[in-house]
């Protein structure tokens, strides 16, 4: 199978797991934004926003370890076993020194649900780790598997505790811990890991590389958590937890097309790993990057110019006002698109230094704007630092991987790009239906017409499997 159709098909299959989890919060925003006010909403995105911080903290992105070097061992049982063995044993370790210390912590620092919140993180670490260990043995099936069962699982328990029982941010986060403990289960038994675990080959060396390759990429994660979070935890402090209510909803729907670029990036980092030394690996990386831009910049323009018609019908009138931010928010998750293909190349060459002193530049810029001008600017300073952050890390990771591996852009395309967001947002804010229907025409008639040769390729795919001419 070709570099192209293999990372296609890896995609797919990822796709349609990885869409139950990374998308239902979306299509369970009607009951959110019906069952919760804009505090509870807030101080759900702030707990769930606080998790994701200490996680990778707590293992020091251990299962990215797991990942790449289970890549390289992956048709060797042995050496399997001792990777995924000695990565237990430090996960094991470290959860039981964390919990120890939140313990103590707690006992004089008394918060709102936190034991819940302790809970959320021990069962947030093992689904990390049980996902990025069927990746690196190559079970995209079975990681697709236990995703659906988490997303189905999500919206079963929602409605239980927050319709049913009204438990409200309670339920609310009971449900996503439960949901992750039965996806992370499944995959504990399906890919008998209690089988493959062996404390006996403990091995410090082993540990020790693991730990060079995942330390780097520690303060990539805080920075990313910066980057993406800062501004939540300014506006809750400056504006009020209602006014992250509103900004919470705003990422909403950029975080449908961060979810899906989350999904492809699951399998272009695995595809990039694998063909890193491949002699057409500029082609291939270029292709793929070419193709990937179209796409995305597609979704986004698509974004925006849907937004007038869609946001009333899903978003109760409490918040309205988060209709403002939204294209700003797009447009710096069309830069992250380029950001994550990049890192997926500094992570194939286990250049995680690299990544990590990036992304702590971007956090600087975006604590720096939002401390600057939230109380001038408001929401707008939060979507602002967001879309101005991005926009620096990608020209800067653009210019520094030229060093080390040759990415070629079509001719026009950023042109292109540019001229149909600066379209798209300025018809965006003129409230004006007449406006908002020609700027959906255009937009749909751009993205036919820019990614024509992607949908003739898989239109012959498809028809081809259907035995179609």
């Amino acid at each position: 199978m070709s570099k192209k159709k293999q990372l296609m098909k890896n995609t797919i299959i990822i796709f349609l797991g990885r869409a139950c989890t990374q998308l239902i919060s979306f299509f369970l925003l009607p009951l959110y934004t019906s069952y919760l006010i804009t505090k509870e909403y807030g101080i759900v995105d702030l707990i769930t926003t606080y998790v994701t911080l200490l996680v990778p903290i707590i293992t020091l992105e251990l299962e990215m370890s797991v990942f790449r070097y289970l890549i390289d061992v992956r048709d060797k049982e042995k050496e399997t076993k001792k990777v995924l063995s000695n990565n237990f044993l430090v996960l094991l370790t470290s959860l039981l020194l964390f919990a120890l210390a939140y313990i103590v912590v707690t006992c004089f620092w008394h918060f709102d649900f936190r034991w819940l919140i302790l809970f959320d993180i021990i069962i947030c670490t093992f689904s990390g780790n049980f996902l990025q260990i069927s990746r690196g043995l190559g079970k995209t099936i079975d990681y697709a598997i236990s995703c659906i069962i988490t997303g189905v699982s999500t919206i079963l328990l929602n409605i239980l505790l927050i319709v049913v029982f009204k438990l409200g941010v309670f339920g609310m986060i009971t449900s996503m811990a439960l949901a992750n403990g039965l996806g992370a289960l499944y995959l504990f038994i399906k890919l008998k890991l209690y089988n493959k675990i062996n404390f006996k080959l403990k091995d410090t060396k082993l540990i020790k590389s693991m730990y060079k390759y995942s330390i780097p990429l520690v303060p990539n994660s805080v920075s990313w958590w910066v980057v993406n979070v800062s501004d939540r935890t300014i506006i809750s402090i400056v504006l009020g937890a209602a006014a992250n209510g509103i900004y919470a909803i705003s990422n909403k729907f950029p975080t449908i097309i961060s979810s899906l670029l989350g999904i492809f990036n699951l399998s272009w980092s695995e595809s990039a790993a694998l063909h890193i030394n491949s002699k057409d690996r500029d082609e291939f990386f270029s292709d793929v990057l070419n193709t990937v831009t179209k796409i995305f910049t597609s979704l986004g323009v698509g974004m925006i110019a849907c937004m007038p018609f869609v946001f009333p019908i899903l978003i109760n009138y409490k918040y309205n006002e988060a209709f403002n931010y939204i294209p700003i928010l797009v447009l710096a998750t069309v830069f992250n698109v380029a950001i994550c293909m990049y890192t997926g190349i500094y992570i194939a060459k286990k250049m995680t230094k690299q990544v990590a002193s990036t992304t702590i530049m971007g956090a600087i810029i975006n604590i720096v704007i939002n401390l600057v001008f939230v109380k001038i600017l408001g929401l707008y300073a939060a979507a602002l630092s967001t879309a101005i952050s991005y926009f620096v890390m990608m020209i800067y990771r653009h210019i520094d991987l030229k060093k080390y591996v040759k990415i070629t852009y079509e001719k026009g395309l950023i042109i292109k790009t540019i001229l149909i967001f600066t379209f798209s947002i300025i018809l965006y804010y003129q409230h004006n239906l007449i406006l908002n229907i020609i700027n959906l025409l255009i937009v749909v008639i751009y993205s036919f017409l820019i990614n024509r040769k992607f949908i003739k390729d898989w239109k012959k795919v498809i028809f081809k499997k259907l035995g179609l001419k």
